[in-house]
C-alpha cells in the first residue's frame, strides 16, 4: 500500500505509525466479518423460508382434507407442522444463538482489535486500495 496516497476522509486516513501488515491484517479480519455478516444473512434467510413452508403447510392441511384425505391430513400435522428443525430448536433459536454465541462476539473483537491498532479506522485497506487506483483527474475517480 501506499500510505501518502490516503483518502481526504479521515474516517480511511491511516493513523501515524500503522504499518502495511497491520493494515493488511485489518483487512482480512474485516472480510472474514464480512463473510460471518453474509452467513447470518444466509441463516436468516434460513430462518424465514423455513418459517413460510411450515406456513404454508396450513393450506396443505387444509386442502388435503378437504380433498377427503384426512388420515395424510393428520399426519403432515402430527409431524411436520410446527416441528422443530434441530432437537429442541425452532429456527428463530438458532438464529439467536448464532448471535449470542458468535457473531456479537466476532463483531465485538473486530472493533476492540481495529481501536486498539488504528485508532477504530475501518476500511483502511480498501480506501487505500481506492486511493491508490484512482486516476487523477477524472471525474468519476474522485475522493469526495
Amino acid at each position: 500500500m501506499n500510505p501518502g496516497a490516503g483518502p481526504p476522509d479521515p474516517r480511511h486516513r491511516r493513523p501515524e505509525g500503522v504499518t502495511d501488515t497491520t493494515v493488511e491484517a485489518l483487512g482480512a479480519l474485516s472480510k472474514a466479518l464480512e463473510t460471518a455478516e453474509r452467513a447470518r444473512g444466509a441463516l436468516y434467510d434460513f430462518h424465514q423460508l423455513t418459517g413460510s413452508a411450515d406456513l404454508a403447510l396450513d393450506e396443505a392441511v387444509g386442502l388435503l382434507r378437504a380433498a377427503g384425505h384426512g388420515q395424510q391430513a393428520e399426519r403432515v400435522e402430527r409431524e411436520v407442522l410446527g416441528r422443530n428443525v434441530i432437537p429442541g430448536h425452532w429456527t428463530f433459536q438458532i438464529v439467536e444463538e448464532y448471535n449470542t454465541t458468535y457473531y456479537d462476539v466476532f463483531r465485538t473483537i473486530e472493533r476492540q482489535i481495529r481501536q486498539e491498532l488504528a485508532e477504530g479506522h475501518d476500511h483502511l485497506y480498501e480506501a487505500e486500495m481506492e486511493a491508490a487506483r484512482r486516476t487523477e483527474g477524472h471525474p468519476d475517480h474522485t475522493a469526495d
